[in-house]
């Protein structure tokens, strides 16, 4: 392997978007940790890719387990040159229903475990004078989403913890940014349809159909197409852009 080679990490490395990054990623020549609950399908993903790789079995809201997974990362690797946050978004509903605990669980998955992994991989980043750090969280920061009321609210938390990073960690070189995808096609968007048809009566093929009609693009997106935003945003070529939101949606988002 080549010894020049960046190190990117990725959360939710296994599954949808996540994994497209880490594919994304790799192409564009990084060595990649993979970061995801699920030990099996990192090990395939790692097997298909032509960098080196790193597997980190972890689950988000293990604030412990991340701590000591980070140094442990840190003291294999040296330093992390790019930090993907990605993670699962909360299940929907209005967020009048949402227990209390889900949003707590939700902040700790996503803002909390992004903090603490900024804080780890910060330290080397600075020493570079060079760092990426990408949100993969949702249009939703623009605009709320109906029946997602818990996501609504801690997507839009993680774009302001975004954008106060972006302002103290701008001075040594490293931008901080958010990627917001729309409909992608993954196993997340197929759970959406489902519980969204079984509330409103209907069948997933209406929901889908109807889903459609606000896009203008008239598709759903797959998921290499938000990666290669996000290998886009890590890349060299993006180092004056930073603190902002890049829908990745088909044009849907209405706002500018």
């Amino acid at each position: 392997m080549e010894s020049n080679r960046r190190w990117a990490l990725v959360c939710g490395a296994s599954q949808g978007i996540g994994r497209a990054v880490a594919q994304s990623l790799s192409e564009q020549n990084w060595n990649v940790a993979l970061l995801a609950r699920n030990e099996s399908e990192l090990n395939r993903l790692a097997q298909t890719l032509k960098t080196e790789t790193y597997i980190w079995v972890q689950d988000l809201n293990d604030h412990t387990g991340l701590r000591e997974g980070a140094q442990r990362l840190l003291k294999k690797v040296g330093a992390v040159s790019a930090l993907i946050n990605n993670s699962a978004g909360p299940k929907g509903g209005p967020l009048l229903l949402a227990e209390a605990s889900e949003l707590e669980n939700a902040l700790r998955t996503h803002v909390m475990a992004a903090h603490i992994l900024t804080q780890a991989m910060a330290v080397g980043m600075k020493e570079q004078k060079f760092g990426r750090i990408i949100n993969v969280i949702s249009t939703s920061v623009k605009a709320p989403i109906p029946n997602l009321g818990v996501s609504n609210t801690i997507r839009g938390a993680m774009a302001n913890w975004a954008k106060t990073m972006s302002l103290e960690l701008g001075p040594f070189g490293i931008t901080v940014n958010n990627v917001l995808p729309g409909y992608t096609k993954t196993d997340r968007l197929m759970a959406l349809k489902s519980a969204s048809a079984e509330r409103d009566g209907v069948s997933p093929q209406t929901i889908e159909q109807n889903w459609l009609k606000t896009i203008p693009g008239g598709r759903f997106a797959e998921p290499r197409e938000i990666a290669e935003a996000v290998a886009f945003l890590a890349s060299e070529k993006a180092s004056y852009i930073s603190g902002i939101n890049l829908p990745v949606d088909g044009g849907r988002t209405a706002s500018l």
